[in-house]
């Protein structure tokens, strides 16, 4: 068997087993993917349990935030001590973080928990796709990085099923606890069938860009969920939290550029086909958190379905994501890049529509029909963005330059999920400023995801609060259209000679 790199081809007279490490990796990777879509089922449950409707968007922004800030550092160090260690540990944090949110007793200790899991989380993604790009040729490479694409997938079929069955005739804290034994045999199988010879070098992490960078997100986040809804817009907290993050980004950027070994090799970026590949990243990242952190509380809250039929119209992504995924790595071959990538631009300004003109009387079909095009958009896009990063750069920074792409979208999905939970937030707050009765509030609305609580409300307030959590969805989904219009134009700039 002939593999990219030596440094796969032996170590104690030991040889990979490329068909078990991609076994390995698909199972990290869908380890990591149905975390996304398994919780956004299961988040109406859990705030009719634990309650803080207000905090609904940073259980996902807590994950997103560790997941982004870490992913470049464990790029990083799998570049200096080999990818196997490094995502070994990943997933053993994950693993950690995924036991205590299972038991978690308030909404505070699951954000809590849910930091812990990101930590690992940042790891298994980037690490995953990076060891298949070293195992795998170039001329291979399209068709199995299409295989890892359609996890995505598979991970969005099953990930709201699952979801939505346990939630109903189990737990909600078994959408955590799931995940520990699909750890443990990508773990065992990582161990017994990837064999590095890795040269170590002398750590050089960078630590302060790490710092730095946290705290400019955190920071953001902060102002993005809480902006407008407990603080003012115009108030000076609001500007002091926009100008440290400001700072710190352009800090952030500046400190970079002076390294030898940066944490964001910038220089990476004057690649046009890497750049527009992680600028798009970022805004189809932002666009997927919209969509599966709050149609489940769409399709329960205001169409009154259950968590299975919730969980049913994030399915259809799946449908969507693994056949554009399988499709893209022949594609690649036969028309390109960017020809690929426009035909995924066009799918998600579809998908987009939908979600923006869905009525609560359109029925869970029509929010299928959007989330099938979102996926297919999906599908082909981040296939083509990986196999074009993985063609153009060498062995030894394959690594960082995976997990920066990775990043980026672990970005948007930060970002997105603080920016399109404080537009939910601060629309529902006014809408029940204004059209609501005494005593109702924002976390009124943790009675409208429980259906037994649900069933007790009076007609008045019922109404209130379901024309208020559709008014403020409508705007989420502008958003996302918004973000949609911008990852085509960008796509538009990929290099046609590709």
């Amino acid at each position: 068997m002939t593999l990219v790199n030596s440094a796969y081809r032996l170590k104690d007279n030991k040889e990979t087993r490329r068909p078990f490490v991609l076994a390995a990796v698909m199972l990290a990777m869908f380890m990591g993917a149905i975390e996304a879509t398994i919780i956004s089922t299961a988040m109406p449950a859990i705030v009719g349990d634990l309650g803080g409707f207000s905090l609904y968007s940073w259980v996902f922004s807590s994950y997103l935030l560790m997941n982004a800030v870490t992913v470049l550092i464990y790029g990083k160090l799998s570049d200096l001590f080999g990818r196997k260690p490094i995502i070994t540990t990943g997933i053993i944090i994950f693993l950690i973080g995924s036991l205590l949110c299972g038991i978690a007793g308030s909404m505070e200790q699951l954000i809590f928990f849910r930091f812990i899991q990101g930590l690992g989380a940042g790891a298994v993604m980037p690490l995953a796709t990076t060891i298949v790009g070293d195992i795998y040729t170039k001329e291979e490479r399209a068709k199995i990085q299409g295989y890892l694409s359609s996890v995505w997938g598979i991970s969005a079929i099953s990930g709201p099923a699952i979801g939505g069955l346990l939630v109903e005739f189990v737990s909600w804290r078994y959408v955590f606890w799931i995940n520990i034994p699909l750890g443990l045999l990508a773990i065992a199988g990582l161990h017994f069938f990837l064999h590095e010879n890795i040269e170590k070098k002398k750590p050089a992490i960078d630590y302060v860009g790490a710092t730095i960078l946290t705290i400019s997100i955190s920071t953001l986040m902060f102002i993005l969920v809480e902006g407008g809804v407990h603080i003012a817009w115009s108030s000076w907290e609001a500007i002091s939290l926009i100008l440290i993050s400001s700072a710190g980004i352009v800090a952030f950027i500046l400190y970079e550029k002076r390294l030898d070994e940066p944490m964001m090799p910038f220089e990476l970026w004057k690649s046009r086909s890497i750049l527009v590949a992680n600028v798009v990243s970022l805004t189809t990242g932002v666009m997927l958190i919209g969509i599966s952190s709050f149609l489940p509380a769409f399709v329960q809250g205001v169409m009154e379905r259950s968590a299975t039929i919730a969980g049913f119209t994030l399915t259809a992504m799946s449908i969507g994501w693994p056949i554009a995924s399988t499709a893209a790595g022949r594609l690649l071959l036969k028309i390109g890049y960017f020809k690929t990538s426009l035909i995924g631009g066009v799918s998600l300004i579809v998908g987009s529509i939908f979600f923006v003109t869905m009525d609560p009387a359109d029925g869970p079909l029509w929010a299928a029909c959007g989330s099938f095009f979102i996926g297919v958009g999906m599908g082909l896009t981040s296939t083509s963005f990986i196999v074009s990063i993985q063609s153009n750069v060498e062995w030894k920074i394959r690594g960082i330059a995976t997990a920066t792409n990775m990043f980026m979208r672990n970005l948007g999905n930060t970002v997105g999920a603080a920016l399109l939970g404080g537009i939910l937030n601060s629309r529902i707050q006014a809408y029940i400023e204004k059209n609501g009765t005494e005593g109702m509030n924002i976390d009124t609305v943790n009675l409208l995801l429980d259906e037994s609580k649900r069933q007790e409300l009076s007609s008045t307030v019922l109404k209130t609060l379901q024309e208020g959590l559709t008014v403020s969805l409508h705007w989420v989904y502008i958003s996302v259209l918004i973000f949609a219009v911008i990852s085509f134009i960008f796509i538009i700039f990929i290099p046609r000679k590709e």
